[in-house]
């Protein structure tokens, strides 16, 4: 589920936990965040060694919660071993990119407008609370950038997949979603990003209530092709940052 971000204090080292509004959130978690953010925006050079006792003193925390960060985000695809030890920053594959895009448009497209074609209807009830979780993001206090929005960016799709009627698809775009999804948290790095989403999807899923199939699919096209741009061009510059190898 979707939190905000959190950074370490001077304090870091002494502390087992960070406290948050949200709860309570282990060293390894903040290093975990902070380090995701930093592979995403290329802040780290090609093929340099990410090595645990300077990226601790980096953040200001023992090695133990940047090992544990590490070993997260390697399952994640963001890093991989290294030949020398240790683990590198993986690169952003666009190829493939563009691929599985294609893939998800096709599928989400053939759930809007599925029932129309076979003249069934979506389920009301999951469109409905869908409306409600949007509209209270966008009408609260709006969620930070972090790239772990994906995962509530995620699920508004494939509860709209599944409120068509055909699970089977569904899980066919959860499995598209869990292949791009290192790609796609390029996408929610910054406040125009996270504010466009949010009012895009309740454009979307209020045409769909209204039963305005053709609208919402042309609404959904433009976001997707917004989203794949936008994603495209800031992996694009990571690469680039990557390449030149300076840290920002």
């Amino acid at each position: 589920m979707y939190t905000d971000r959190h950074t370490v204090g001077p304090e870091g080292r002494e502390r087992e936990h960070v406290e948050s509004h949200a709860g309570s959130t282990t060293l390894a978690d903040v290093a975990y965040r902070t380090l995701k953010t930093q592979l995403l925006r290329g802040e780290f050079p090609l093929n340099t060694r990410l090595v645990e006792a300077r990226l601790a003193g980096e953040l200001d925390v023992s090695r133990t919660p940047v090992r544990e960060a590490l070993r997260r985000l390697s399952g994640e695809g963001l890093v991989e071993v290294h030949p020398d030890g240790g683990f590198r920053p993986c690169l952003p594959d666009t190829d493939v990119m563009r691929q599985l895009y294609e893939v998800r448009a096709a599928l989400e497209l053939q759930a809007i407008g599925r029932p129309a074609r076979l003249g069934t209807v979506h389920d009301r009830a999951l469109l409905e609370g869908l409306a409600l979780q949007w509209r209270a993001l966008r009408d609260g206090v709006r969620p930070e950038p972090d790239p772990d929005f994906v995962l509530v960016d995620e699920s508004f799709h494939e509860t709209l997949a599944v409120a068509a009627g055909n699970r089977v698809l569904a899980e066919l775009l959860h499995g598209v979603n869990e292949r791009i999804r290192l790609i796609r948290m390029y996408d929610f790095l910054s406040d125009e990003r996270i504010a466009a989403t949010i009012d895009e999807h309740l454009t979307i899923v209020e045409q769909v209530l209204a039963g305005d199939l053709v609208a919402a699919e042309a609404t959904f096209s433009a976001h997707l092709a917004g989203s794949m741009a936008v994603v495209e061009e800031r992996a694009l510059e990571a690469l680039a940052r990557m390449a030149r190898g300076v840290r920002r």
